[in-house]
């Protein structure tokens, strides 16, 4: 018996031995960081944190999700009303300056002293000073993407040191550092909190967990005061410190541990914002409940839940292409080294991490019970001012940060996202009545905490009011991928009540008949030869309102509904006018044929039908795809790093994996971040040392982006049936994809050898039919031909998988 076990365990021992390694991905370096842009991100929705990982001082910057600028407010001109039909009549006669000029100083809220939206703002820094550490040896650290953990290693005097830091999901809302070190009684240390914020207020308290006092230090505050809207967000930081072994002191905002074994560092941060128009919350309240309860439970059961609520969403996609060649090269250099022109390295292990960051990312700034979605920084912000303000910029860029959400299984992430729109979908009703006189809701470019829905900056950037609408197709897009009609039950008013708005609001063209959003604009962006992007008809905002209506009418028909406001829309819907294509072959980007073919604006918007919208195909629409095409050649490959996201999935709508793929080195081009920036010195659009997106600056959308970009090249599923490896290009010549999810609840897995598919199975989460395309000729039990080649369909029953070879 003894000898059957010995065999036994030698044969799963050697079974194991010979059983390929699960990757493992991670951002690592040799040295700590010395920029923002190079420290490391952690975050669970509620905190963020961006780790340094300098041995002498560790440094973590600190964020929170609610801590904004101002306070509750709306922002609409009370002259909007009276003067939009004098700014359409201007643009309607051709007098584009004019109507500029008149909407600025009549329609705009800062021509009456209102504000343009609040910052997004940094609670500050968390500093770890240890004596006797700036002379180290053997250093290295990583951001582990497979744990969602930081980890630091040194040595020193013989000493090995780590610091590993996590940011728990699973409902406690804190930051926690493990100290330990391989000598026992190594750790000495001192930890505070400073905040750029002004007037703060630190000191130290004694608390008590059960009948066991600790030492804790606060950090007190309020946010600031932004054109002229005074700052009402208390804040309260504390920190606290167990350890094992070791004397613990504290005073002056201050915690001292001396000869510790083994420490951990709580940082918890409460606020008095308890949604976007209540501020009575107690900050201090929730600090100490935030502190006590990641405290009481402990480290390594905190991590432990912490990894099971992580692995829940991350462990559902994989992507392998490929060994990783590189593991020990630093990721600064593999991304320089990667985009080297004459002397890239095709490092497919690089991208696949890249797909997998942007993952990580959504995970991290976006938690089913956020009170906000992931903003233009995601959650991580260092400064007062950000670009931008680090807000939701609804043309684009809130948009194309929930990208992946559906496609890379990650669809409890849009939670906050919707509960956005549930919220400016009320104070959007205000701005519809109070600024245009109609029923409805609305949203121009860009919201804040606050959910602001009337237009900010410039009317040649602001005045374009069909934010609304896109942000309706989120809505619409959930449904397709869940088929669950409870959710379209719950959301079809709001995505009705959006359409309302337009069905009051459109006017007829003078000129052409046809109706149009006047006054709108192509975002950013104008025509050859005008004077500001204000127009009338502009190509997205047709493709966006008629997307918006297709989609009301469609989920009015699952739901049996028989709103009276339906005949309006669908008698509308026909009088939009139809996407043209100009003198040079392009699609046209205006009523007018006015695009240059010289221009490379980073804004493409009339291919918002391409991409993300479904209203341009190689097959029902193969005309408007070759001008989209066309339009896109164009435009160019190099640009900001968001527009290179975008233009990735583009690409792959087109299915050109080749240029998809050029346009992911051109995203992964290290962005210098070392020098100063003045005058004409600048940084260029790519990735940051710490992969980060490098608009510039950060903006996090290009991350999203891209990992959509990635998943559009391997599947798609917009255009009726699930396409298998549309756009695969030649350097991904052998790997596999599982766990991507498809229109009508699909979730696929797809292996493939020399560029050809060798296997593919199908999860049907609902049943139905699953309609295929794919270049490789398949079979499979239940596999029947479709009408036209390289198609197939299958009956699916729910539950059941689906082996296709």
């Amino acid at each position: 018996m003894r000898r059957l076990m010995l065999t036994a365990l030698t044969m799963v021992l050697c079974l194991l031995l010979h059983m390929p390694a699960r990757a493992q991905y991670r951002l690592w370096y040799d040295r700590p960081a010395q920029t923002w842009t190079q420290a490391l991100p952690i975050g669970n929705g509620v905190m963020g944190g961006m780790v340094f990982g300098t041995p002498a001082v560790e440094h973590i910057q600190l964020n929170e999700e609610t801590i904004w600028a101002g306070q509750p407010n709306q922002v609409v001109n009370p002259n909007a009303k009276k003067a939009l039909p004098e700014v359409r009549r201007l643009i309607f006669e051709g007098k584009y300056k004019e109507a500029q000029q008149l909407a600025n100083d009549k329609v705009m809220p800062n021509a009456v002293g209102q504000n343009m939206g609040m910052p997004y703002q940094p609670f500050g820094d968390l500093y770890i000073s240890m004596p006797g550490h700036a002379d180290y040896t053997g250093y290295e650290r990583w951001l582990d993407l497979d744990n969602a953990k930081s980890v630091v290693r040194y040595s020193v005097d013989g000493v090995r040191y780590e610091r590993e830091t996590i940011a728990p999901l699973g409902g406690h809302h804190v930051i926690a550092i493990r100290l330990t070190a391989s000598e026992k009684g190594k750790l000495t240390f001192t930890v505070n909190m400073t905040s750029p914020h002004e007037n703060v207020l630190t000191g130290n308290e004694q608390s008590k967990m059960g009948s066991e006092p600790f030492a804790t230090t606060y950090l007190h505050g309020v946010s600031a005061k932004h054109e002229g809207l005074k700052g009402k967000v208390r804040f309260m930081g504390r920190l606290a410190v167990q350890t094992v072994g070791g004397k613990v002191s504290s005073s002056n905002g201050n915690i001292s541990v001396v000869g510790a074994d083994e420490a951990v560092v709580f940082v918890a941060i409460g606020t008095n914002v308890k949604n976007y128009k209540d501020i009575t919350g107690d900050e201090v309240q929730q600090s100490k409940e935030r502190l006590h309860g990641a405290m009481q439970m402990g480290y390594e059961a905190l991590k432990a839940l912490h990894e099971k609520t992580y692995h829940q969403y991350y462990d559902r996609v994989s992507l392998n292409l490929g060994e990783d060649q590189y593991a020990t090269v630093p990721m600064n250099k593999r991304i320089e080294r990667f985009s080297v022109v004459g002397d890239s390295v095709d490092d497919n292990y690089l991208v696949a991490t890249y797909f997998q960051f942007g993952r990580y990312l959504l995970i991290s700034s976006s938690q089913p019970d956020n009170m906000n979605p992931a903003n233009l920084q995601g959650i991580w912000n260092d400064k007062m001012l950000p670009s931008w303000d680090s807000k939701y910029t609804t043309n684009i860029n809130l948009e194309m940060n929930y990208w992946p959400s559906e496609v890379t299984n990650l669809t409890e992430m849009n939670e906050p996202l919707f509960k956005l729109i549930r919220e400016i979908s009320e104070t959007g009703r205000e701005t519809a009545r109070d600024m245009y006189g109609a029923e409805g809701w609305v949203l121009h470019h860009n919201t804040d905490q606050w959910r602001i829905t009337g237009p900010v900056d410039r009317a040649q950037t602001g005045l374009w009011p069909t934010g609304s609408a896109w942000l309706c197709r989120h809505l619409w897009e959930h449904y397709l991928y869940s088929c669950d009609e409870v959710f379209l039950r719950q959301y079809y008013p709001i995505m009705l009540e959006a359409a309302r708005f337009y069905t009051q609001t459109l006017q007829k063209h003078p000129t052409k008949g046809w109706l149009v959003v006047c006054p709108g604009e192509s975002p950013e962006h104008g025509g050859k030869g005008r004077p500001t992007p204000l127009d009338a008809g502009v190509t997205m905002d047709n493709q966006i309102v008629a997307e918006l209506y297709t989609n009301v009418l469609a989920a009015a028909k699952i739901l049996g509904d028989e709103n009276a406001l339906l005949p309006v829309i669908h008698s509308q819907l026909k009088q939009l006018p139809p996407m043209q294509i100009g003198r040079w072959g392009q699609l046209q980007e205006w009523l007018d044929d006015l695009d240059d073919p010289k221009d490379d604006h980073r804004h493409f918007s009339h291919l918002f039908g391409l991409y993300p919208s479904n209203q341009i195909s190689p097959y029902r629409t193969p005309e408007l795809w070759q001008a989209a095409r066309k339009s896109l050649e164009a435009r160019g490959d190099v640009s900001t790093g968001w527009s290179m996201g975008w233009k990735v999935c583009s690409w792959a709508r087109l299915l050109d994996g080749e240029h998809a793929y050029k346009l992911i080195k051109d995203q992964l081009t290290l962005t210098v971040d070392t020098f100063l920036i003045f005058g004409t010195v600048k940084q260029r659009g790519g990735t940051y040392p710490n992969m980060f997106d490098a608009h510039p600056p950060f903006q996090i959308d290009g991350n999203f982006g891209c990992t959509a970009g990635i998943a559009e090249m391997l599947m798609q599923s917009y255009d009726g049936f699930v396409y298998l490896l549309p756009a695969l290009p030649s350097t991904w010549k052998d790997g596999s994809v599982k766990g991507l999810v498809a229109r009508g609840g699909f979730e696929i897995d797809i292996d493939w050898k020399g560029g050809r598919l060798t296997k593919a199975v199908i999860h049907s989460r609902n049943g139905g039919t699953c309609q295929i395309r794919c270049n490789t000729p398949l079979k499979g039990k239940g596999l029947k031909r479709g009408k036209t080649a390289n198609t197939y369909y299958i009956q699916t029953k729910a539950g059941n998988e689906y082996i296709l070879q």
